[in-house]
């Protein structure tokens, strides 16, 4: 975009009067490229920021936005760097401003079940901080562990549990962004309802920094559910599988946390890499893992009897319980490390994200195995399989060339997320748009990504808010 200005030393100058000496990084390539990408692609997408920013509290953040603002300056906000989309990626270069110093749990109201964060702290550190008070945070993501609450809000994020308390955009409560203009604005907050006007709130959760800087969240909290048993369910397809999310559902009579599907071919690369043999590995086509919470053992034991049988007669190979740490974790391994899983094989691995209704899933899983066939390439898939999230991961063939690959990935994924826009879904179930899928929200939203785009204008209309994301 030729109407963006350039960071020059003058700048730089100006930016350290803001946030002090240790605040800035500029000229220093190494400490830069780490900057440069998110997960979405490592080299392949990567583009280095002139200047990166560490601001400490939202006015620090106004007045960077005011300056960037009156010199036309692109700005991209980042958080850790978790992305999928390549939201965090400054593609423009400009100014990043990173999130990580902003990290403070502001305040747990146990009165009012909110909890109040900067949006760079780690979502598994307010896990545990509000567990101490005997409280939950449910909308966390399966990157519970390196995640920041704001790259969340940013993305709305989803995860293992959407089926019972819903994606990022649930718990969200208020918000404080710095906009475009350095105008400091909450929308929402500690209440539960409101029903006055429009909600701006939910219009910037999963707006990946286009529109504004999230410099505090307020977040629903819930009390601890208390027990949780895990269950592992082999299949011999992934049609029997999905077949029976519904049906568990209503025998069970409780609705699950978690329903989770991995496939045949993930369990085969994730067992190597964690060092865990699954049973029925040899002979199942698929695994479904599926959790419930509830008050006490009683209940559980009841609950998981029901959804056993019905289990079984929707044609299951075995139910294996896991009613203990030891066991659960060995099983969340597999599904928790999948990409990482099969990254240890294939390190060039890019991962999709798509989303339709779950009757869908056998279909567009009949649509990946024609594509992995016309292309010759493997694509292992695992989701969450209660709310049809699934994440394809095509592994590049040995002999090719990374920039066959790039190309070739971009292909494949593109085509799978248009499949599972036409069968009801969307091209982005939890990961985002970023850059990497911008085309794809423009043919498959078109009046939506019209009124879009005007909303984006109205609110940053020099356009400096994260570039080439959305749109």
């Amino acid at each position: 975009m030729s109407e963006f200005g350039k960071i020059t030393p003058g700048m730089v100058k100006e930016l350290r009067k803001i946030v002090g000496e240790n605040g800035v990084i500029y000229e220093e390539r190494e400490a830069l490229d780490n900057y440069s990408r998110d997960e979405s692609g490592g080299d392949y997408y990567a583009h280095m920021p002139d200047v990166v920013v560490k601001p400490e509290n939202a006015e620090q953040i106004s007045k960077i936005l005011k300056f960037a603002n009156q010199e036309r300056i692109p700005i991209t906000p980042r958080g850790a760097g978790s992305g999928l989309a390549g939201a965090a990626v400054p593609i423009y270069g400009g100014i990043v401003i990173s999130m990580e110093k902003m990290n403070a749990i502001l305040e747990i109201d146990k009165t009012n079940l909110v909890a109040v964060v900067e949006p760079g702290v780690v979502t598994n550190d307010l896990c545990r901080r509000v567990a101490e008070d005997g409280l939950y945070y449910a909308g966390y993501p399966m990157s519970v562990e390196t995640s920041f609450v704001g790259g969340n809000v940013a993305t709305n994020a989803g995860g293992s549990k959407v089926i019972k308390y819903g994606n990022t955009a649930h718990h969200v409560l208020g918000i404080e962004v710095v906009l475009p203009n350095g105008e400091i604005v909450q929308f929402g907050g500690k209440r539960r309802k409101d029903s006055s006007g429009y909600d701006i709130t939910r219009l910037f959760v999963g707006s990946e920094g286009t529109l504004g800087i999230f410099t505090k969240i307020f977040l629903n909290l819930i009390p601890l559910p208390g027990k949780t048993v895990d269950l592992l369910v082999p299949f011999k397809d992934i049609y029997t599988a999905i077949s029976n999310v519904g049906p568990l559902i209503t025998e069970s009579r409780m609705l699950p946390s978690a329903v989770e599907f991995i496939d045949d071919t993930s369990v085969v690369l994730g067992s190597k890499y964690n060092n865990i043999t699954l049973p029925f590995q040899e002979k199942a086509g698929s695994y479904l893992i599926i959790q419930y919470e509830g008050p006490d053992k009683e209940e559980l034991e009841s609950v998981y009897a029901k959804a056993g049988k019905a289990l079984i007669d929707g044609g299951a190979m075995d139910v294996f319980i896991a009613d203990n740490r030891t066991n659960s974790e060995k099983i969340w391994r597999m599904r928790r490390n999948w990409l990482e899983g099969i990254k240890a094989f294939e390190p060039h691995t890019p991962t999709g994200d798509v989303v339709l209704p779950t009757s869908e899933i056998p279909k567009i899983m009949d649509y990946i195995s024609k594509i992995s066939r016309e292309y010759k390439v493997q694509i292992p898939v695992a989701g969450h399989a209660a709310d049809g999230n699934l994440h394809p991961a095509p592994m590049k063939p040995k002999e090719m060339e990374l920039n066959e690959w790039k190309v070739l990935s971009e292909e494949i994924l593109s085509k799978i997320a248009m499949e599972a826009a036409k069968l009801g879904g969307a091209v982005s179930g939890e990961h985002g748009i970023g850059f990497l899928k911008k085309d794809l929200l423009k043919e498959t939203k078109t009046k939506q990504y019209e009124i879009m785009k005007e909303l984006k204008a109205f609110f940053d209309p020099n356009g400096i808010m994260n570039p080439g994301k959305l749109f």
